[in-house]
């Protein structure tokens, strides 16, 4: 947007002429002209959601961060930043606006002096710079690409608004000046830092010059200017003069110097803090964090060469205590130290007033009022001196935010969040509340509707609370921590009988469900154990929870655990799902103290890594479970006989999912349509249901960019809960229902959507090989020598569906066959009682688009493979001997016969061709030639590498070969 300035006419400090003004200010249709400070918190809001998934709070600040006050007259308001997002919050009338617009975490943000225009970067391989109008919340420009190779590590406004500067965090560091207001994506400045001067982590303009700017490293103070039509800097430097037992006694004091410079940071005894300007002098401030404050007086004439002599730089030891922020206002210079303590002091560094007495841990980050009255603050001496005061908002390292009224003499916590990662969130079944633990120990549970802490514990003993879940009646809340305890608290009060409380020490527990009934709990540890507890009911006492037992029921990590109910009886059935693969289901009816039993166990799984589980709603008349794996497949098994009987293409947006639920009916549901919830790495996302592989009837949303742990469903399905683990933030979303269904429709009609997955489309290539493939398949089946009249029909019998699937390069495993071959036959036996025997080309489609891999076999796959079955060779590469691979492809997996093994090679390396029926051993021996060459193990190198399997034995392209997976199966 150009001209951003000329937008709101209290925006520009500098003098222009009407022409130019003319020339920028947009219509007065602007959105963005138009806005005022009430614009972006009305008093009556209607909104109508036209997403999926809208964030709708945010709980949770990036303490690194620093928080601006934007508002202090009519209402408070201020901003903060948190996960991937920044947060203009009205604590006046406890409302949030989200700047969206960010996948990863905002690494950092700041605001003009006028309060009207936000700035914030992040540190990705696409950095990108969002310029936000504050009164109206819309993005006015964004600058792409700002600093490839690092992303921006600080950000700061001109003076006068009209530039913009971002210091960069690559290797080696770039300082960019942009003239936002214009519509140009390269820099108007750039220059490159030398290594020798440290990191770079903070950079500000002179607000009284905006040619003059600073940086700061925790050794090196970097004075920059633009005066000169380009961007330099030079290093500020101590000269060290006078006689020759003074230089020794420098060279005593500050070893590792340069004969003829001072070691700033052995001067400041520390490291440096970032440095301001004075608010009149041509000076520079930089605090230490030894409490030491260093003022360094410039002159003009030294703007290329800041080599400042002893005398012209004042070390003064101002307190006792670190000093983590140092800012000036009006004609004060301001700390904040470790204690909580804020100074004020004058330009002698004198000191006027403070404040210790606001229950204040480390002070993060300091920010005033624009608006301001004038006052007085009386200084030790009995003279009275001006000056203005603000009211301010300071942060600290632990999240907690106050407002201090100078005028009232008052403060006020505005905000206390969560500063640690958080793993647990849990909603209650029938109230609108949400309860979080996070790894300090603290325990909160949150009214969602008002947008407030209903009440709060934290733990003194146990910390790191990895766990929370509330029973089906909302009489219990479970909790689970990193020293593998569980403690029973009631949801009302938090508290909790010590007899319930299960102190002994066990693995980090990983998961807790309640039974339906409320009768038992089980956890799971990061000890591939189950632990199960049981309510015992006594006639004369409450109802108290049990240890009933512990067992170590895999071999492998466990990702989930279900329970459910028996179709014959009310009993409660249990089953644990792990990365071996395993499903395994107990015995809860016969199972006693100090006795779990195991009911069944079995395999699921040939290759794919089972990553989360549920049940799946009565969609039909079969009672299925169903599972995701990591190859972003979900299959539904059936929770009688444990047969898969149907696989279906998952979410695939990056990563896998790890965690579905099936979300309750809601009154906004007006198709009376069963949804999914699902999280993956980094993303949260919602599917209608019935599964079938259509893409368009999923969505995600990227919640955690750094990951997200765990999430939750409010009881009445219009809301997610997502904790983000080390982002220390809880993000609630509400759902549209209308919204996925309307984007679901857009997608296409029966077997559209499906056809946008084939390469080509339906007019493509692809697509016509599939039906030339289907209707050769009815021909062979009617005999390709058969002289009768062809009968047409648009099914192929179930025989076969398998070559026709290798034909287009999918090649199943017999397990996978007898899964594809039982979900065809098995299709309609629960309505019907009759067998399905064909299938026709639609049908097939959808088969194939659900059962194929589904990004093609990824070369780190063999390569992994090839890393664990093989052995180093000299060139530093696994390789296989050719005995080794002939054995494993015999004896491991679904083994191959010899007869099996020479037919596969030889129509790989296609040296004899064998007919149909032959032995191919018996093949060999036809030819003059055979002997030795043509054995098998003549034709199959002594090494085999991953370069040898993928280009000579299986023959794919070296293009091929180079990219990240071996070939789309349409090719």
């Amino acid at each position: 947007m150009s001209g951003a300035e000329a937008q709101n006419p209290e925006m520009s400090n500098v003098p222009q002429s009407q022409s130019e003004a003319d020339k920028l200010r947009p219509t007065r249709e602007s959105q963005v002209y138009t806005a005022t400070r009430e614009t972006l918190f009305p008093k009556e809001i209607t909104c109508t959601r036209t997403h999926a998934l809208s964030l709708d709070w945010v709980n949770g600040v990036n303490s690194t961060l620093p928080v601006y006050i934007l508002q202090d007259h009519s209402q408070l308001v201020f901003l903060y930043a948190g996960a991937h997002v920044a947060i203009i919050y009205n604590h006046t009338t406890n409302s949030q606006h989200i700047l969206q617009g960010y996948c990863s975490p905002i690494s950092c943000l700041c605001v003009s002096q006028d309060r009207r225009w936000i700035a914030t970067a992040d540190q990705s391989t696409k950095s990108t710079v969002i310029i936000w109008d504050s009164y109206s919340g819309i993005p006015v420009n964004t600058l792409f690409d700002c600093h490839p190779n690092g992303g921006v590590i600080a950000i700061a406004f001109s003076g006068d608004t009209k530039q913009l500067v971002t210091l960069g965090s690559e290797k080696n560091q770039c300082v960019c000046v942009w003239a936002w207001t214009n519509d140009s994506q390269e820099p108007l400045w750039l220059t490159e830092l030398s290594p020798e001067y440290g990191y770079q982590n903070d950079i500000i303009y002179n607000p009284k010059n905006s040619t003059q700017l600073l940086s700061s490293s925790a050794s090196q103070v970097l004075f920059y200017s633009t005066a000169q039509g380009n961007l330099q800097y030079v290093p500020l430097k101590i000269i060290k003069l006078g006689d020759a037992a003074t230089l020794e006694l420098n060279a005593s004091l500050f070893p590792q110097t340069t004969p003829e410079y001072c070691n700033i940071r052995n001067l400041a005894r520390g490291p440096l803090n970032p440095s301001v300007f004075h608010w009149q002098d041509f000076k520079v401030i930089t605090p230490t964090a030894s409490g030491i404050v260093m003022i360094w007086e410039l002159t003009q004439d030294l703007a290329s060469n800041q080599n400042l002599s002893r005398d012209r730089v004042k070390v003064i030891s101002l307190q006792e205590h670190p000093i983590t922020f140092l800012t000036v206002t009006d004609s004060c210079i301001v700390t904040g130290d470790t204690r909580g303590h804020i100074n004020f002091y004058d330009e002698n560094m004198l000191l006027l007033t403070w404040y210790n007495q606001l229950n204040l841990d480390t002070i993060a980050s300091i920010s005033f009022s624009k608006e301001c009255s004038r006052g007085c603050l009386a200084d030790c001496t009995m003279e009275a001196k001006p000056l203005l005061s603000r009211n301010f908002v300071v942060s600290t390292v632990s999240s907690k935010m106050v407002h201090v009224n100078v005028r009232k003499g008052t403060s006020q916590v505005i905000l206390q969040e969560n500063c640690d990662p958080i793993h647990a969130v849990a909603c209650h079944p029938t109230q609108p509340v949400m309860v979080m633990g996070n790894h300090k120990g603290s325990l909160k549970v949150w009214d969602y509707e008002r947008k407030r802490t209903a009440r709060s514990k934290v733990f003194e003993k146990e910390k790191e609370i990895q766990c929370v879940t509330f029973d089906p009646q909302g009489l219990h809340l479970a909790v689970g921590f990193g020293s593998g305890a569980v403690h029973f608290l009631d949801p009302n009060t938090l508290q909790s009988n010590p007899k319930e409380c299960f102190d002994s020490p066990r693995d980090s527990i990983s998961h807790m469900s309640f039974s339906s009934d409320s009768r038992y709990l089980a956890t799971v540890d990061v000890g591939k154990a189950v632990t199960i507890f049981r309510s015992q009911t006594n006639d004369d006492s409450p109802p108290q929870w049990t240890y009933l037992g512990r067992y170590r029921s895999h071999y492998k990590p466990i990702t989930d655990l279900l329970f459910g109910m028996h179709l014959d009886s009310n009993q409660p059935r249990l089953f644990t799902l792990g990365m071996d693969r395993m499903l395994v289901e107990y015995d809860l009816e016969n199972s006693d103290t100090d006795q779990i039993v195991i009911s069944s166990t079995k395999r699921i799984e040939q290759s794919a890594v089972p990553k989360c589980m549920t049940w799946y709603p009565p969609l039909c008349a079969e009672q299925f479970v169903v599972i995701s794996s990591d190859q972003y497949k979900m299959k539904l098994f059936n929770s009688t006989t444990k047969k898969c009987r149907k696989t279906l293409l998952g979410p695939t947006y990056g990563s896998p999912v790890k965690k579905i639920e099936i979300l309750p009916t809601s009154k906004d549901n007006e198709t009376g349509s069963y949804y999914m919830a699902y999280i993956t790495e980094d993303k949260i996302g919602v599917q209608i249901l019935p599964l079938d592989g259509n893409p368009f009837k999923s969505h995600a949303v990227v919640c955690h960019p750094t990951g997200v742990s765990t999430f939750a469903y409010s009881h009445d399905g219009l809301f997610l809960f997502t904790a983000g683990g080390r982002d220390c933030t809880v993000l609630s979303w509400q759902i549209s229902y209308n919204a996925l269904e309307g984007a679901a429709a857009l997608g296409g009609k029966d077997l559209m959507p499906f056809y946008t997955l084939l390469e080509g489309g339906k007019d493509g290539k692809f697509y016509r090989e599939i039906e030339d493939f289907f209707y050769y398949c009815q021909i062979h089946n009617q005999g390709l020598e058969s002289m009768d009249t062809r009968q047409l029909s648009s099914k192929i019998p179930l025989t076969e569906v398998i070559p026709l699937m290798r034909a287009l390069a999918y090649f199943p495993t017999e397990e996978e066959i007898e899964d594809m071959l039982n979900e065809i036959k098995l299709s309609k036996y629960a309505e019907t009682g009759e067998y399905t025997t064909d299938i026709n080309l639609e049908e097939f489609i959808k088969l194939y688009i659900n059962h194929r891999p589904a990004f093609g076999i990824s070369r780190d796959e063999i390569a992994e493979a090839f890393r664990v079955l093989g052995d180093a060779s000299r060139a530093g590469q696994p390789v296989l001997q050719r005995h080794e691979l002939l054995e494993l492809l015999q004896v491991r997996g679904e083994a191959m016969t010899e007869d099996e093994l020479a037919q596969c090679f030889t129509s790989l390396l296609g040296f004899i061709e064998v007919q149909e029926g032959e032995n191919p051993e018996q093949t060999f021996s036809k030819s003059e030639d055979v002997s030795q060459e043509y054995c098998l193990e003549s034709v199959i190198p002594e090494e085999i590498s991953t370069e040898v399997f993928t280009g000579h034995i299986l023959g794919l392209p070296p293009s091929t070969m180079r990219s990240g997976h071996f070939s789309d199966p349409a090719e």
